[in-house]
């Protein structure tokens, strides 16, 4: 396809079907953000508030095994996609699997709470890989909008992650727990109209996936089904950017576990007089990534040539991760100084916005990159195994929520920035040999 030929009547001049594509996912994130925003508070909750009534610890658990099992699920769906079903089939199954999942939460007996979460697993995992699959399947081989499109996307995510919070949150927090967890159902039915109203923009990424297997098996040598030297390579690079990606995630994904005991327990809930509920706090991060992902995709594209490699803007991205809990350790020292001391929100917020420059640097770039790297023939399954690094990412930050109230805070967020920052400066002294691993992919 000439350049005069690409399909640019989408969202600042790309694809078409990015529009579908962005608001399916901002409706799938307002479901599974919305509802997280609570989940560990309401395994908290006294019974008699119409929680479970679990331990800090036994919830944190749970919190990480689901957050986690969530992440891990998106290789059974690249797999269920790339010999079965396919990735649209799979991003409609998943969905629907999701909003039963919800509203399986919305009834209050324990059976519905565990069977609810094991649904939006299965579903998530079918849906997630997949629809980011069908994202980088817009666009042709180098193509030099995909980064830039990622990051629009990065930005419907965003949006939903940002508004599920609000609405969810509020319901469950406020008025009844089941409430917010029915809001979180309706949202995800939501993203399924969307989906299928807009399949019509998404055929030239289905045709093209249709057609990949077929030139991928033109293009491998007498032994059928073994990987080229060159796709090894590539591999190889994809499993490096994943080492440094769970560590990433596993700092990042605290502000579910860690950080949400910290907004709820030690941190003002009022601004200028307006009182708000915990669970607000977790709207703070995709506001900002709604904020500053448009200039992020502008600016990769304004840089050109100068444009920072793959594996350098994953070291910025660990190095900004680091910064954001080195903001939280004297709030930490200041909320335990004495009994009842509640710091200013703003902490929170100035920790929330240091670590959104590094999600921007890594995570739409990190997606981008196993587009581009992974072998066509296997490209869902290595859709599946990168979420994989935020499956483990989460179930690290939830078992350091077992922490919250035995280890001083000033020393456990202390100990999570020094670990990041010192895999920012690793990843540094690697960027080299990972992009001759890359094979000259940028």
């Amino acid at each position: 396809m000439g350049a005069d030929e690409l399909d640019r009547g989408g969202i600042g001049g790309n694809p078409k079907g990015l529009s579908t594509l962005f608001f399916t996912e901002m409706w799938e994130r307002f479901s599974y953000y919305g509802m997280r925003a609570f989940l560990l508070y309401y395994m908290v909750a006294a019974p008699s508030t119409g929680g479970l009534g679990f331990t800090e610890a036994n919830a944190a658990s749970i919190y990480g095994t689901y957050t986690g099992s969530v992440w891990g699920a998106a290789i059974f769906g690249g797999l269920v996609a790339d010999r079965l079903l396919g990735q649209y089939r799979s991003v409609l199954v998943g969905g629907t699997l999701i909003t039963l999942g919800h509203f399986s939460l919305a009834f209050h007996a324990l059976p519905f709470f565990y069977t609810g979460l094991a649904l939006i697993v299965l579903g998530t995992g079918l849906l997630k890989a997949n629809a980011s699959t069908l994202v980088g399947s817009l666009y042709e081989p180098g193509d030099t909008r995909r980064d830039a499109g990622f990051s629009i996307f990065y930005m419907g995510i965003n949006l939903g992650a940002f508004i599920g919070p609000l609405v969810a949150g509020w319901l469950a927090q406020k008025v009844n727990w089941h409430l917010g967890f029915a809001a979180a159902g309706f949202g995800m039915a939501a993203g399924l109209v969307q989906n299928v109203l807009g399949k019509k923009r998404l055929q030239p990424a289905l045709d093209r996936l249709a057609a990949r297997p077929r030139e991928a098996a033109a293009s491998v040598s007498a032994s059928a089904g073994s990987f080229t030297s060159d796709e090894w390579k590539r591999m190889a690079a994809v499993t490096v950017f994943f080492i440094f990606a769970t560590l990433f995630w596993g700092a990042y994904e605290q502000a579910g576990s860690t950080l949400a005991l910290f907004a709820d327990r030690y941190t003002r809930l009022s601004v200028l007089g307006f009182a708000f509920p915990s669970s607000w706090f977790q709207s703070v991060q995709p506001i900002f990534v709604i904020l500053l992902a448009p200039v992020f995709a502008w600016l990769w594209i304004r840089l050109g040539s100068r444009e920072p490699s793959s594996p350098a803007k994953f070291a910025i991205g660990l190095f900004f991760m680091g910064l954001a809990f080195l903001v939280l350790v004297p709030a930490a020292g200041l909320a335990q100084s004495a009994a009842g001391v509640r710091v200013s929100p703003w902490w929170l917020v100035a920790a929330y916005f240091v670590s959104e420059l590094g999600e921007l640097c890594l995570s739409p770039v990190g997606l981008s990159v196993v587009t581009k790297l992974a072998p066509v023939r296997i490209l869902g399954l290595m859709m599946g195994v990168w979420f994989l690094s935020n499956a483990f990412g989460n179930k690290l930050a939830g078992w350091a929520a077992g922490f919250f109230s035995t280890t001083p805070l000033p020393t456990l967020f202390g100990t999570v920035a020094g670990v990041t920052l010192a895999a920012a400066v690793v990843l540094t002294l690697l960027v080299k040999p990972i992009r001759r691993l890359m094979s000259g992919v940028h």
